[in-house]
């Protein structure tokens, strides 16, 4: 998903953001984030905590869009192609490195 959105793939695709549709990814980004926290809270000091704190980071979003949907709108907006490309390539980086540990098999 992250790639699908990345600015210099869809450099057009929060230019005409409208808030039932902020309003809608904000609803889908909180269900998923209270899944991920119900199903993994662990506050562990190793790889899993990305897990957790996705799940937390989602749930919040989520709830920003939903509640805020027009502020979240003219914020992004406002925001320049570099901070899109920045928090898309921290996002991916988190996604590639949660993948990768989740299929990882120690070999100990």
């Amino acid at each position: 998903m992250v790639t699908a959105e990345f600015p210099l793939i869809q450099p057009h695709l929060y230019d005409a953001q409208i808030p039932p549709v902020v309003y809608l990814s904000g609803t889908l980004l909180f269900v998923a984030g209270l899944a991920i926290v119900r199903a993994h809270n662990h506050w562990a000091r190793d790889w899993t905590l990305l897990v957790t704190l996705s799940g937390w980071l989602s749930l919040i979003l989520g709830l920003f869009r939903m509640f805020a949907a027009a502020a979240y709108q003219r914020a992004s907006a406002k925001a320049g192609n570099a901070t899109f490309i920045a928090l898309e390539g921290v996002l991916l980086a988190c996604g590639l490195i949660m993948t990768f540990r989740a299929y990882w098999h120690d070999r100990e």
